[in-house]
């Protein structure tokens, strides 16, 4: 592992090219991966591993989901089992059930941790917030985390592109004295470009608050806000919409991606320069309290409350889908079908 540094700080990063794949499966030869949860993360990470060469099983229930496993390649039987059988035949149980399911299947997971085992996750939420979750692992078994910096669909698109996406790791218990060797092996199992030190707490609190906020929250209500100004102006759809989304994620972002904030703002006008150097300050004043309350609510755990109570409720998919709905059919993102559609490359 080295250290790299990090805007003048020092942090501990694997790669790759020092932890090799030839070397993670000389560390799983003799692992059985069960894959708890098909859904967001599973399948990426299922069929990273597998590609591979890892000895890899699913574990999912029945229905539509089950179904999209089968037709990925999972046989019913022979790689595809329910979840009580998967973790009794596993050696690795990676839980990568939604935080509500992992509470409602916990007592299933539980009952096959057996000595030696290791249980992997990849996000710190029943763990950091056990006193919520109920989920609290024995004393004999690993208890490790990799968590990719991006959806399974990227997970699964970055690796067969020959790329890898960046992912955190973490050690929360160490039974065995392998439990560091076995999660970066998961991890570069997985399809991870370079795996950087965190903790299970860290990893949870970070990730309720991006998700809230920069990643998802804010820049939706950032979206939103700026179009019904310019709308509320006179401006029209398209217009508003250009200016307010596309070209961000079409031009901006890219650049921001490439090289840096300045090196974007380096290449837009004088005008766009200025305006933004005078105007970045007014907007992280507003914003940075709004930052520290949602900050605050994460780590005092009532925003994992909130989401157990609001994921548990008999509802809560159709409430999901109802809330997800709406924002589909808002001016705003339909005029996003209408500009996705007039883009060259959808043509």
């Amino acid at each position: 592992m080295a250290k790299l540094n990090f805007g003048g700080v020092e942090e501990t990063v694997v790669t790759r090219e020092e932890f090799t794949i030839e070397h993670a499966r000389e560390v799983l030869k003799d692992e059985t991966i069960a894959v708890i949860g098909y859904g967001v993360q599973g399948p990426g990470q299922s069929l990273n591993l597998r590609d591979n060469g890892m000895k890899v099983i699913v574990g999912q229930r029945q229905g539509k989901t089950y179904d999209k496993a089968v037709a990925d390649g999972w046989v019913p039987g022979e790689t595809l089992f329910s979840i009580d059988e998967a973790c009794s035949r596993a050696t690795i149980i990676m839980c990568l059930l939604s935080d509500a399911a992992v509470i409602s299947q916990w007592q299933v997971i539980k009952s096959h941790l057996s000595a030696g085992k290791a249980l992997y996750f990849s996000h710190g939420f029943a763990i950091t917030w056990s006193d919520r979750t109920g989920v609290v692992p024995p004393a004999d078994v690993d208890v490790i985390m990799v968590a990719p910096k991006g959806s399974g669909a990227t997970v699964r698109s970055h690796f067969l592109e020959g790329r890898g996406i960046n992912a955190s790791f973490a050690v929360q218990q160490d039974a065995t004295g392998r439990a560091l060797d076995r999660t970066l092996a998961l991890g570069i199992g997985i399809g991870s470009g370079y795996l950087f030190e965190t903790t299970f707490t860290r990893e949870a609190v970070s990730d309720l608050t991006g998700e809230r906020g920069a990643l998802m929250g804010a820049i939706q209500g950032l979206f939103l806000a700026q179009y019904e100004t310019l709308r509320e102006h006179g401006h029209t759809p398209s217009e508003a919409f250009n200016e307010t989304v596309e070209e961000l994620t079409q031009s901006l972002m890219p650049l921001i991606a490439a090289k840096g904030m300045d090196w974007m703002y380096a290449n837009c006008s004088t005008t766009a320069q200025r305006g933004a150097l005078d105007w970045m300050t007014p907007f992280h004043d507003a914003i940075k309290p709004v930052m520290e309350r949602l900050y605050d609510s994460v780590k005092s755990g009532h925003e994992a409350q909130i989401a157990i109570d609001a994921n548990s409720a008999p509802d809560y998919r159709d409430r999901l889908n109802n809330e997800l709905r709406q924002m589909r059919e808002s001016e705003l993102w339909r005029t996003a079908e209408t500009v996705r559609q007039l883009r060259p490359d959808a043509k």
